[in-house]
């Protein structure tokens, strides 16, 4: 055996006074002594000395005389599964596809007796390449939540339904003599074969809109690319093929576009590379970021700066690229940092990317990669990524429409506006005023609560379905267990209402094996959970922004003393989606290392010193709460 020592922390090395005391306190509860007729003794005994006298194999022994194990009956099946189906005891493993507004990850999905058990990364995917993310392994927890819609719900009567056709009909003649435009709102919708239904909806419904909504927007991201390579898309970003990466703000290994992705490329040149200590080579990292991330975390260099200044260090970045100009902020850390990524970029192999929702931001960023080469390099526009494609401005469209009373019918997918929408108390006010609202969400969300009809979907684990995360690169959803509830495909609700009698599962189909070129085809796809490019196109694109304006518009932005960041955490992401699966809610924050609630993150000294002035300040009625109220905009929170 190993004589190796190891501790826990540094009070445990250097043993010193707190950590004995801890140690000693270890147990503190006391059990009762008994005499032999089992009457109370006036002596305690401390549990940790009672274990040591009595010894844990006496203890064991006495616990297990003293309790009835329960008895599990086993019911045979009336009928023996065909073995190539279902042996019991027998874990069987399906390829299949997490989608969730955009987030994608190919999977497999193991099964025992019919029921999903675990989630693991698919390796023969080219995109994700087996890995997976905390959201994915929690999602078959999520399967098995109770509190799931079970079936159609009228928010009229404020009643569930027993059948589909008597929520069908009322939607369709509401669809039909709807008094103004129909609006299907969902987030980022990336499958091949539910935009072609989405099609045919909005076809049957002349007057009729598809908005994508993604909470956290990348829409600056997306007009910025149309500014300045006449393409409103994002690119596949290479961190596998980069040497340099500064990153604006983006936290691209815990949240940002597609940590699973990123984080899986950013390893494979984090790796030392040579065997001669002189010619030994990884990528460098340098990170300016408002808040510590996962991803400043693991930088090799990391500075920080308000949100209100990521265009001036883009900026700054761009003129020490390009010219040499050496930068001047107050901060000497963030000069030296800068100075540095520049010399690391220009040597070629560079990659620069924001998490900016800002246009004039991200044009530069576009301006900075085009000038250190890395389009066609570590950028591939050749398969641009499909994973957010909501535009601002489009859903406020919407909601001032639904103010305005121009909405006849909107239906939900997948989104709750009611809730993480910037103006939520609007949206909310506004959407009794559209004649038909209709929810395809899992649960009785806000959103939810306000629509006129649920129409519960299929969890991702019971449906059919496909994903393009890229272009050209597809993947697969085949249900792992039949749907657990009277729950019914998205998809087929919008053919139902359409006026098609074809079901989502022989319109997928039918699709997939003309696509790929025969049955043979089709069933070889959905073994693998993917189907890609055998020769992978790499492309760069032609630089035409205004970088002069987007820098001259960034100069000019002015922030506050103090600046507020509202960011996503890696375990629950966005909104309330996942608020109700208990793994995610108890997973501690990895660089906070909180759970359950939210919190302001600052230095003690600020919060103590500045804040009990210029905010409401720390509670005055339990200091020992110590919370803070912050008003942003006339709205308030007390964290």
């Amino acid at each position: 055996m190993s004589q190796k020592q190891y501790w826990k922390g540094l009070e445990q090395l250097e043993q010193t006074p707190e950590h004995k005391q801890v140690v000693e306190n270890e147990f503190q509860q006391e059990l009762p002594a008994l005499d032999m007729s089992d009457k109370l003794l006036n002596a305690t005994t401390p549990r940790r000395d009672f274990l040591k006298f009595l010894g844990f194999s006496t203890l064991a022994a006495t616990v297990a005389a003293s309790c009835e194990m329960p008895v599990r009956k086993a019911i045979p099946y009336a009928i023996r599964p065909d073995a190539e189906l279902l042996t019991p005891g027998v874990a069987n493993y399906y390829a299949s596809t997490f989608v969730d507004n955009g987030e994608y990850c190919s999977v497999l999905v193991k099964t025992r007796d019919g029921r999903p058990i675990m989630i693991e990364g698919n390796s023969s995917s080219s995109v994700t390449q087996g890995g997976t993310s905390a959201r994915v392994i929690a999602a078959t927890l999520s399967l098995y939540d109770k509190t799931r819609l079970r079936q159609p719900y009228d928010g009229k009567s404020k009643k569930t339904v027993d059948t589909f056709e008597k929520v069908d009909t009322p939607i369709i003649e509401a669809l039909t003599a709807a008094n103004g435009a129909v609006y299907l709102v969902t987030g980022s919708i990336i499958s091949p074969t539910t935009k072609e239904i989405i099609s045919q909806f909005l076809a049957k419904y002349p007057n009729s809109k598809h908005v994508q909504y993604d909470p956290v927007s990348y829409s600056g991201m997306l007009l910025a690319n149309e500014a300045s390579y006449g393409k409103r898309a994002i690119p596949s970003y290479q961190f596998d093929q980069a040497e340099t990466i500064f990153s604006l703000g983006a936290d691209f290994l815990g949240t940002w576009l597609s940590p699973v992705e990123f984080s899986t490329g950013f390893m494979k040149n984090r790796k030392i590379k040579g065997s001669d200590g002189k010619n030994a080579k990884m990528n460098k990292h340098y990170q300016v970021e408002a808040i510590m991330s996962m991803t400043g975390a693991n930088a090799d260099e990391r500075a920080t700066c308000k949100p209100s200044e990521f265009g001036k260090v883009a900026a700054a970045l761009y003129a020490t690229v390009t010219t040499g100009a050496a930068p001047s902020f107050p901060s000497k850390k963030l000069n030296t940092l800068i100075s540095a990524a520049a010399q690391d970029l220009k040597k070629g192999k560079g990659l620069v990317v924001s998490g900016s929702n800002d246009v004039q931001v991200q044009v530069i960023v576009n301006a900075i990669n085009n000038a250190i080469g890395a389009n066609g390099t570590t950028i591939n526009w050749a398969n641009t990524a499909n994973y957010k494609q909501g535009i601002d401005s489009e859903m406020v469209a919407f909601v001032n429409a639904l103010e305005a009373g121009q909405v006849g019918a909107v239906l939900f997918h997948g989104v709750n506006p009611a809730y993480d929408y910037f103006d939520s108390e609007k949206f909310r006010k506004a959407l009794p005023k559209a004649g038909l609202s209709v929810s395809f969400n899992d649960r009785m969300d806000e959103t939810t609560q306000l629509c006129t009809y649920a129409v519960p979907d299929h969890h991702w684990l019971e449906s059919w379905g496909d994903a393009e995360p890229k272009s050209g690169y597809y993947s697969f959803i085949q249900p792992t267990i039949a749907p657990l509830f009277k729950t019914r495909a998205f998809q087929d609700s919008l053919l139902k209402w359409s006026g098609s009698a074809e079901t989502y599962h022989d319109f997928f189909n039918k699709y997939w094996i003309a696509k790929l070129g025969g049955q043979s085809n089709f069933d070889k796809a959905l073994q693998d959970g993917v189907a890609e490019p055998a020769a992978p196109a790499f492309a760069g694109a032609a630089f035409t922004g205004d970088v002069n304006g987007a820098i001259a518009a960034a100069s000019n932005k002015q922030g506050g003393k103090y600046e507020v960041v509202v960011y996503e955490t890696v375990a629950l992401g966005y909104g309330g989606a996942w608020s109700n699966n208990p793994w995610l809610q108890e997973m501690p924050d990895p660089i906070t290392k909180a759970t359950w609630d939210n919190y302001v993150c600052m230095s003690p000294k600020t919060a103590k010193e500045q804040f009990n002035a210029e905010l409401t300040g720390i509670n005055q009625v339990d200091p020992k709460k110590r919370v803070l109220k912050i008003t942003v905009n006339n709205r308030s929170v007390e964290l």
